[in-house]
């Protein structure tokens, strides 16, 4: 008994010396930590480098040559759908409408005396045909009038982003030379990419990809092949690709136009990568957090990620990670940003 008792203080006062700071290593002991790794390994079938464009860039011209008066956006611009955004000198149009307008109103006066003196037997049916085609080449010079009148300006076809100007106020312009160039938001951003007739063929439309960008100026993210080009670039003998990118809240803030990409297509047609609910946690709408693992500092990381349908196999994550991040699984509310942690071994 005595050894006994003589044996729990020594290990109450060892406890109180860790306690204390007093033992020889006072820093806790890495937390310990289940793992899964995130999508399954895949075969990379391409791997090439390309350019992030939103699929509908659209040139905008104005319908009629002439002198342009104002041009009311620059480039990066975010526009409204039917905003204007340049319009032309008017001056000659105006005139030709109301020039128009006079010979359809001299031709129908024309047309209705013709007819009358036809009903009194003075003229020949044929000088009514006349009269009459004359009228309707009137109408019709009206209409064009009207239509170069109304379509002197250019408006946005839709909500978008202003990626050229190629005009300037006072300079003259040929009929369908375009002013301006427009992305359409609504079309979403792809990464198109060149790739070989051999990586071509090895591929199809609705497998999967990762994207990087070396520069960090967005995250990795997840895409889809979705256009194969059916003929090569006669100059490079390169197929274009194109990739589409999500569209998820935070997940597309960092693209723009003409930022390089990297993407690593593999094989298969599997869908966006898949967690388990319990590695998620600060989940907000379309957005949440894993802890990431660092193999080489062995610390964990917190990563945002754009989630999708949940389901018995877990939480769709279409943005943050790529196959192959190991994250944590479980317990992620007892880790903070940093924090040293050691995997459980046998797990993945």
């Amino acid at each position: 008994m005595q050894l006994a008792g003589a044996a729990l203080i020594m290990a109450l006062l060892s406890a109180c010396s860790a306690a204390d700071g007093g033992g020889v290593d006072s820093q806790p002991a890495p937390a310990a930590v289940s793992l899964v790794r995130v999508g399954e390994a895949a075969t990379v079938v391409a791997v090439a480098t390309g350019t992030v464009r939103l699929r509908r860039e659209t040139p905008l011209a104005f319908v009629n040559a002439g002198r342009v008066r104002s041009i009311s956006v620059r480039e990066g611009d975010f526009v409204r759908s039917g905003q204007p955004l340049a319009a032309l000198d008017t001056t000659a149009i105006d005139a030709a409408t109301l020039s128009a307008g006079a010979e359809y109103r001299r031709a129908n006066a024309e047309l209705a005396r013709q007819q009358r003196l036809l009903s009194q037997g003075w003229v020949a049916r044929a000088r009514v045909d006349t009269a009459e085609a004359v009228a309707s080449a009137a109408a019709a010079g009206l209409s064009s009038a009207r239509f170069s009148q109304r379509f002197a300006g250019i408006s946005a076809p839709g909500d978008g982003i202003v990626l050229a100007r190629l005009a300037e106020p006072g300079q003259t312009l040929a009929a369908g030379s375009p002013a301006l160039v427009l992305g359409e938001l609504a079309s979403g951003y792809v990464l198109r990419i060149p790739l070989s007739a051999g990586d071509v063929g090895r591929l199809s439309v609705g497998q999967t990809a990762t994207v990087g960008f070396s520069d960090g100026a967005a995250p990795d993210m997840a895409a889809t092949v979705i256009e194969i080009a059916g003929r090569a670039d006669p100059q490079t003998g390169t197929f274009v690709v194109e990739l589409a990118l999500p569209t998820g809240a935070g997940i597309n803030s960092g693209l723009k136009s003409g930022m390089i990409g990297q993407a690593r297509i593999a094989q298969g047609r599997s869908g966006a990568l898949t967690v388990p609910a319990s590695a998620v946690f600060s989940a907000r709408a379309d957005e949440g957090f894993v802890w990431r693992y660092e193999r080489v500092s062995k610390k964990v990381a917190a990563r945002l990620v754009s989630l999708g349908a949940v389901s018995e196999q877990g939480v769709e994550v279409l943005g943050g990670l790529v196959p192959g991040d190991l994250i944590v699984r479980s317990g992620v509310d007892q880790l903070v940003e940093g924090q040293t942690v050691k995997p459980v071994a046998g797990l993945r």
